[in-house]
């Protein structure tokens, strides 16, 4: 039996000095609560609170980080239970699904995957044991064992997991249903909604259409002119922020803002109901309301994120066989600096402002982000996102954005997972990497030790519940 252990002080600098000032350093966050502010956890996870069903189905077919690399090295995604568009027929035995994720497990060595899966397994499961092709089926047993517990119900975790905030992802028609199905159950977990409106603004979507008029049927009136469809999204935001949202989110191609007329604005929604939009229409469209968002985001207080840089879908294959979301959106070159000019001389200055700005493009951490974060009032910069929410991506964040935006103007860690279990993990790897980073300051005298732990808890938790107003 290959056994593993989590070393203490993983993930800290191999010099002594920095090793034992990181050591403090994160011995004084690690229990410190979780605060969530962005991910794509199911709401419904905890308003039914059922069982979950087997290590598959929590682990490995909810998370595109593990199945995108399985399927790089030439697994297809039937093979691990990935559900088709069409219904076709997929792997249903979990336990092959499970042994052959294990036969595989080698190829995560080195990423982040990795480190939060064994965290996953070590500290919420208490396996002891690396998961190979051997101890696959060992390993199954006894977290199915685990999952039939009453300690291990989703609600039973959150509490366990020390979740403070747990922000869901909506979009801008749904019901919020399991929202209010927790409130009204007496739980006293906080799950939250997040206002997402990209459905409803990408003109060129195929699915727009339907969209709008799931819109119209959560508003209850036509949606047949722009200033129509302006009133239905600020009568959606309040519906969010009645059922708790703080926040909405908007995934674009480009940060691109410009704000269009009222006839020009007019006339590309006319187009879009039409049918006839272009994807330049869309484009110039999502400038325009990304201007709108922040006006009203200045006025109903809801903090604004922006996450641009991803071509989403790169794989059309996979696309059509399976979906979205399925570990094929591949980061492009963003310019934040130009595109982003119009809206920061409209809003920037606004105090009522909160602009949390995200990016899948490191070499603008530098050179745009963090100048433009430590200038205007408005803009905070979103932790380091998907591809570099690891070891080294944190460790070059705030090497790249400390010096110009300093730890303020930034939120904390936001772990933007579907992955339940691994909220933990991905939090304790950012508070670990963090307090290495803060201890190397130490080491260095730039600053002294009682200060690198009260940043060490300002970075943990502090900055989120203030910048996300929680």
């Amino acid at each position: 039996m290959a056994k593993f252990n989590l070393h203490p002080e993983r993930f800290f600098d191999s010099n002594p000095e920095v090793r034992n000032l990181a050591g403090k350093i994160y011995r004084t966050t690690q229990d410190m609560p979780i605060i969530s502010p962005h991910g794509h956890v199911d709401p419904w996870l905890f308003a039914d609170n059922q069982p979950f069903p087997d290590p598959a189905e929590l682990f490995l077919i909810p998370d595109h980080y593990l199945y995108r690399m399985l399927y790089s090295q030439g697994i297809r995604l039937q093979a691990l239970g990935i559900p088709t568009r069409d219904g076709a027929a997929v792997e249903t035995d979990r336990r092959k699904i499970w042994q052959t994720f294990a036969e595989h497990y080698y190829l995560f060595a080195g990423t982040p995957s990795r480190v939060w899966l064994n965290h996953e397994f070590a500290v919420v499961f208490g396996i002891e044991e690396t998961l190979t092709a051997d101890s696959a089926q060992r390993i199954y047993d006894h977290i199915l064992e685990k999952l039939q517990t009453p300690d291990y119900l989703p609600r039973a975790l959150f509490d366990r997991f020390n979740i403070e905030v747990l922000t869901t992802t909506d979009g801008a028609a749904d019901t919020l249903e399991p929202h209010r199905l927790i409130r009204q159950s007496g739980w006293r977990g906080r799950v939250i909604p997040c206002f997402r409106p990209d459905a409803v603004i990408n003109i060129h979507a195929g699915a727009w259409r339907g969209e709008i008029e799931r819109l119209e049927k959560a508003c209850g009136f036509g949606i047949d002119s722009f200033q129509h469809y302006i009133q239905a999204l600020e009568q959606r935001r309040l519906f969010f922020r009645e059922n708790g949202a703080v926040s909405t989110d908007q995934g674009i191609f480009s940060p691109y803002t410009h704000e269009l007329s009222a006839r020009e604005a007019e006339a590309l929604f006319q187009k879009a109901l039409q049918g006839t939009a272009t994807e330049a229409d869309a484009a110039a469209f999502t400038a325009h309301m990304v201007m709108e968002m922040a006006r009203m985001s200045i006025e109903d207080g809801l903090v604004m994120q922006l996450h641009p840089g991803a071509l989403r879908n790169h794989n059309q294959a996979v696309f059509d066989q399976f979906g979205a979301d399925k570990g094929c959106d591949i980061p492009v070159m963003t310019e934040y600096t130009h595109n982003l000019r119009e809206l920061l001389n409209k809003y920037g200055n606004d105090p009522r402002l909160t602009l949390v700005l995200f990016t899948l493009d490191e070499s603008v951490y530098a050179r745009e982000l963090a100048p433009l974060a430590g200038h205007y009032p408005a803009v905070r910069l979103g932790a380091s996102w998907w591809f570099h929410d690891s070891m080294e991506g944190m460790r070059r964040y705030r090497r790249m954005v400390t010096e110009t935006a300093g730890f303020y103007n930034t939120v904390g860690f936001t772990d933007d997972t579907r992955a339940f279990p691994s909220i933990p993990a991905r939090h304790d790897l950012s508070r670990r990497m963090d307090a290495e980073f803060l201890a190397d300051l130490t080491a260095r005298h730039i600053i002294d030790l009682d200060e690198a732990i009260a940043l060490g808890r300002e970075l943990a938790y502090g900055l989120a519940k203030k910048n996300y107003k929680l």
